[in-house]
């Protein structure tokens, strides 16, 4: 891990800026083809909460830089950004394992391998990643941190089911049928209880991708590649 608040402050500003980028582009922030109804997917709002981390690490490192000078540990909120740093990875995995190779779209526009995806889909959540693997000390992880990685997904999961119940729909298929549902694997239009299977199945993989962090993070003492 990197002990230098230079270094990490500009890993921080940077990966806040791409970012921030990446969510102007799945948007289309400030075009004709920007629709508010694209903050109802997954993707949209688990990148809003990568950039609220970069934001809130950037804050915290320069505080630290300009308090306690260039040498020293740059790891802030470990248990939050392990959080962020799982549901993330949900957005990384589930789009290119499941719904990149469908004909899954969030707008009539959208494609799999345009930048705009690329960067929300993969860059995005890969420099959380990456932050917590280069900047985050081990030993801070509590067990019943391993459990908080599910709040944010249930929520959703929870919310945007309420919202397809009531009769929002996120978009039309080709034949004209709306779609109430953001995801095939909880369409219960489409597949009925078989969502539930996909739903148990999410949640079981979240929860051993998250005790193979907290393993990771007792068992494993990450090297000071910049000592003071």
């Amino acid at each position: 891990m990197i002990h230098d608040r230079r270094v990490a402050l500009g890993y921080r500003i940077f990966s806040l800026a791409f970012s921030i980028i990446g969510l102007m582009a799945v948007t289309h922030a400030f075009t004709s083809d920007f629709s508010v109804s694209i903050f109802a997917y997954y993707t949209t709002q688990s990148n809003i909460l990568g950039a609220f981390l970069f934001l809130l690490l950037s804050i915290r490192t320069a505080k630290g830089l300009r308090e306690d000078g260039k040498q020293g540990s740059v790891s802030y909120y470990p248990s939050f950004e392990m959080v962020c740093v799982i549901d993330l990875l949900l957005t990384l995995l589930v789009f290119w394992a499941l719904l990149a190779p469908t004909t899954f779209t969030m707008s009539s526009t959208f494609s799999p391998f345009e930048f705009s995806s690329i960067a929300t889909h993969l860059i995005t959540p890969l420099l959380v990643l990456l932050d917590y693997l280069l900047f985050t000390d081990s030993g801070h992880l509590r067990y019943q941190d391993v459990f908080l990685v599910l709040i944010y997904p249930l929520i959703y999961l929870a919310l945007s089911s309420a919202a397809g119940l009531l009769g929002y729909v996120y978009r039309l298929r080709p034949d004209g049928s709306p779609v109430r549902f953001p995801y095939f694997f909880y369409d219960f239009d489409q597949i009925g209880a078989q969502a539930l299977l996909y739903i148990g199945a999410l949640i079981v993989f979240f929860l051993l991708l998250s005790h193979g962090f907290y393993l990771f993070d007792k068992k494993v003492r990450k090297p000071v590649l910049f000592p003071n």
